[in-house]
């Protein structure tokens, strides 16, 4: 009798417990399912916190799937009595905790149309606010968005193949495969997100600083699509959760700063300069330390890489938000742009020419006085370059009525410094449109001070004329030495 106790005690785990399809919140039509009813033993894990028993979306145990031939869709929300509809959310949620293998597009084709309809009808039933759901059901619908969503990215096509780095900008983006499912994700979250049904006190729970970090990390996602979903759905948590501003904050400034200092490369930088362009519109005056801070060592410097072009536009738009919001730091940013300013590069020149052209806009004459010397010594620079776009570019500077009106009323000062660059497009460069525009300038600066131009134009003509006697003396020098070295020679000379 007692070893049959025993026995009965410890009996051995059967094939089919290993692979209950029931666990899963899969089940033939009519078995019972533990999601429909309280179960004192589960165990709920979160994305960013390790559970004893429940694999998160970062750990290394690999969920399962249960068979095949017993995956059955659940029923609809609206198909189930109002009391019942947080265990059959819960259940829902289980179905989206799998995941399929995209590269093979014949493969669990039932499956994943079954986890894809179950993934719409969830983002209907939160979009819908059918009703309030629980913190077990919020908690649970976070770890299997994290399960989803946080994976490794696939490597760039550059890297760990041998072959050489190529632009950026001509390389053609990876597109996510298993899109048709990682979007209901995103489109999930962001509803969770925005919903006036969220409490963002038990939401931050679940949305903490871990999942923030997780979602920075997917910015480096090749797919444009995604970063778009990404972008969308930091700026609204950075809107509803205050908590979370200063921590995201910051860590968008370490992104930056490790492609600055250390990659130079990284998918997300323009969506991340969108989310800060929004976020540096919102700042109260006067601007916080912290925020100066940001501008200096993250956003001027981020002229330096390579791939600026790629996304020039939303970081012109960061630095001019700086400028309007407060006008003092026009001088830091145009001083900001000389030091970056590229040597070799016309295009990276045109861009920075047109971004010069918005910051001077928003300057006022103290700040401009402050930086003009050297301002104008590189545009005098740009206004001699070889590469017309350059030449035109800078030209078109004298387009702009507020510019116009800075440089007429320090003319004393900016005149000098590109009277002769002016002087020398007029008699040597190549390009028709450059020498019309040159033409132009020159005349309105005649008309706006005929005797300073006059005085100019006087000493551009002594300096040429030293500049000449300086070339024919060392021309004379030169026959002189000439002459001796002949000389020399002739008295040298052994005749055989």
């Amino acid at each position: 009798m007692l070893k049959k106790i025993m026995k009965g005690g410890h009996r051995k785990p059967s094939k089919s417990d290993s692979t209950d399809a029931s666990l899963y919140g899969f089940a033939p039509p009519g078995s019972r399912n533990p999601g429909s009813g309280p179960n004192p033993n589960v165990t709920v894990n979160h994305a960013s916190r390790a559970g004893p028993n429940v694999p998160g979306p970062n750990s290394g145990v690999p969920m399962v799937p249960p068979p095949m031939g017993t995956v059955e869709p659940l029923p609809l929300f609206r198909d189930v009595p109002i009391s019942e509809r947080q265990n059959l959310f819960m259940r829902k949620l289980q179905i989206c905790c799998f995941q399929f293998d995209f590269s093979n597009t014949l493969k669990s084709v039932r499956e994943k149309e079954i986890k894809r309809q179950t993934l719409l009808e969830l983002v209907d039933f939160i979009q819908s606010g059918s009703g309030k759901i629980t913190e077990m059901c919020q908690e649970e619908m976070i770890r299997m968005i994290g399960i989803n969503i946080f994976r490794c990215l696939p490597p760039a096509s550059h890297e760990n193949t041998g072959q050489e780095a190529t632009d950026p900008e001509e390389e053609e983006p990876y597109l996510e495969p298993s899109w048709p499912h990682l979007q209901l994700v995103y489109e999930l979250l962001l509803r969770y997100v925005v919903s006036s049904d969220t409490d963002t006190k038990v939401a931050k729970r679940y949305i903490d600083h871990s999942f923030v970090m997780k979602l920075l990390d997917l910015f480096d996602s090749e797919d444009p699509r995604e970063r778009e979903y990404l972008k969308t759905i930091l700026h609204r948590i950075y809107g509803k959760f205050m908590v979370h501003r200063p921590f995201i904050r910051k860590a968008i400034n370490n992104i930056f700063y490790r492609f600055i200092y250390e990659t130079q490369r990284h998918s997300g930088i323009g969506e991340l300069l969108e989310i800060m362009g929004s976020i540096i519109n919102g700042f109260a005056l006067p601007m916080k330390e912290e925020h100066k801070l940001f501008l200096v060592r993250a956003l001027i410097p981020l002229h330096k890489p390579k791939p600026v072009a790629m996304y020039h536009q939303q970081l012109s738009y960061c630095i001019t938000q700086f400028v309007e919001k407060d006008y003092k730091l026009a001088d830091t940013v145009i001083r900001g742009l000389l030091k970056y300013w590229p040597l070799t590069n016309c295009q990276k020149e045109v861009l920075y020419l047109g971004e010069l052209e918005e910051v001077l806009e928003a300057t006022q004459s103290a700040e401009f006085q402050r930086c003009m010397v050297p301002l104008f010594r590189q545009i005098a620079r740009c206004l001699n370059s070889s590469h017309f776009q350059v030449a035109e570019r800078a030209l078109f500077l004298w387009n702009n009525e507020h510019i116009v009106s800075l440089i007429a009323q320090n003319r004393q000062v900016v005149l000098p410094i590109i009277f002769e660059a002016l002087e020398r497009n007029i008699q040597n460069h190549w390009n028709q449109a450059v020498h019309g525009l040159t033409v132009n300038v020159r005349k309105m600066f005649l008309e706006v001070d005929a005797e300073l131009f006059d005085e100019c134009q006087r000493q551009f003509a002594e300096k040429e004329a030293r500049a000449r006697e300086v070339e024919e003396q060392r021309e004379m020098t030169w026959k002189k030495l000439a002459d001796v070295a002949a000389q020399r020679g002739e008295d040298d000379m052994v005749t055989v």
